[in-house]
């Protein structure tokens, strides 16, 4: 299977390992390549394309080494992986780079909820030594005079900007946004179905389908194609004899003939794909369940949910977000998400329409606090909103103008307004009121 290398990529990663083996002098290199994005969007495989392309060793790490029961073992260890890193280079004669997949998951800070350990703090102070001194890392309890070999560190990741600002700095981490147009995207994808022999054109109109998925969404769609034959295979072979017949059996391993690769099929699997999605994104059932195990939720989660806890507190009546905003529209009332003054009688020339000022006022009402939170699209696709304004009492109008306030400094990015509970430590109301443009 061919698999396609976006030339971006290709470049950016190249520049950046071949310039971390130069001697470039009065030039401070930065040692660590950030890779950020989407998720799915292919960060990893495409570095392990480039990698073999270019004929580099990498020595992995993963989020889930950063952090240990014991204190100070993640930042010994990314030393240890490194000096390991600088001997394959001494022995082998070859480059080699060090690899930290998904370094956010593991030493970010994605809301006041996510514990911030030593741990966290020690794995932000080793890499930034590093980084600083890249010839001279030594392991705790230990002093080797004996330099080491220079070793770029690639680092990926969705949101960098919940790292410790200092590491990500631009001496020492150099930053690349990986966000595939059309033509990388269509390259890859004919990738993945490079020898199911499935036209160009056809690719360009199966992207095009499905604009807004990432790569690994088209990877899935290959993989549930051929769901049918192995479901005829289990009832062939007997469910209960499926064990024996592909674990320790003597028999030659079964072969599959290739499905059908047809542009409607491949449609019509890509629909049912994207309905699991939204199915996912809709039910938000987490909120039950923790509210019913009395585990609350921190107040500013930036959490996208759209159905909140069906069981309203005694004598209150929250109102829930699926009961918000799925009205349809009447030429006198607007659909809370375009600025438009129409049945605004309360505040005149206010960018809010008249059924979210009622919710606000019911809210406020019945004691709930209200805050909104912010963020460009970027930031809303990796659903890093940020928390703004908050207020709370009896002055619904005060509130109503403060928030128009709002919607004005932060015109040009997605707006929400977040109703708590702050006795259950819940939400009550999530509703983008402004969106860009």
């Amino acid at each position: 299977m061919s698999y396609y290398i976006s030339p971006r990529f290709l470049d950016k990663l190249a520049v950046h390992i071949t310039k971390n083996y130069l001697e470039l002098p009065g030039v401070r290199v930065p040692l660590i390549l950030g890779i950020h994005g989407r998720k799915g969007e292919g960060k990893s495989f495409q570095c392990e394309l480039v990698f073999e392309r270019m004929g580099v060793e990498a020595v992995h790490m993963s989020a889930g080494e950063l952090e240990s029961p014991d204190a100070g073992d993640p930042s010994r260890l990314i030393r240890l992986r490194y000096r390991e890193a600088a001997e394959l280079i001494r022995v082998r004669g070859k480059m080699c780079v060090l690899m930290i997949n998904d370094l956010d998951a593991g030493a970010g800070r994605f809301d006041r909820g996510t514990q911030y350990t030593v741990n966290t703090q020690l794995v932000n102070g080793t890499l930034m030594n590093i980084a600083d001194n890249p010839t001279d890392v030594q392991l705790p309890g230990s002093y080797d005079s004996t330099p080491l070999h220079r070793v770029p560190i690639i680092v990926t990741g969705n949101d960098f900007s919940t790292l410790y600002a200092p590491l990500i700095r631009d001496g020492r981490m150099e930053k690349f946004f990986w966000e595939p147009d059309h033509a990388d995207k269509a390259g890859i994808v004919g990738g993945i179905f490079s020898e199911d022999k499935l036209p160009h054109h056809e690719i360009e109109q199966l992207v095009a389908t499905f604009p807004n998925q990432p790569i690994d969404f088209f990877s899935a769609l290959r993989s549930r194609i051929y769901d049918e034959q192995i479901r005829h295979f289990i009832h062939d072979v007997g469910i209960n004899k499926v064990s024996s017949r592909l674990v320790n059996s003597s028999e030659e391993p079964p072969k599959f003939p290739k499905p059908d690769f047809k542009l409607p099929r491949l449609i019509e699997f890509g629909n049912l794909l994207r309905g699991e999605q939204k199915q996912v994104e809709e039910m938000g059932l987490v909120r039950e369940y923790n509210q019913a195990l009395a585990l609350p939720l921190p107040a500013n989660e930036p959490v996208e949910a759209t159905r909140p806890s069906s069981t309203p507190q005694e004598n209150r009546k929250p109102i829930a977000a699926n009961e918000i905003g799925n009205e349809p529209t009447s030429p006198n009332r607007s659909n809370g998400f375009n600025n438009s003054s129409n049945g605004n009688q309360q505040v005149p020339s206010m960018p809010l329409d008249l059924e979210t000022q009622e919710q606000i006022r019911e809210l406020l009402a019945q004691g709930y606090r209200l805050s909104i939170e912010y963020g460009s699209e970027r930031r809303v696709k990796n659903n890093a909103w940020q928390t703004g304004t908050s207020f709370q009492g009896n002055e619904a109008s005060e509130a109503i103008i403060t928030l128009a306030e709002s919607l004005a400094e932060h015109s040009g990015e997605y707006v929400r307004l977040i109703g708590i509970d702050p006795k259950a430590k819940r939400r009550v109301l999530e509703k983008i009121i402004q969106r860009p443009n």
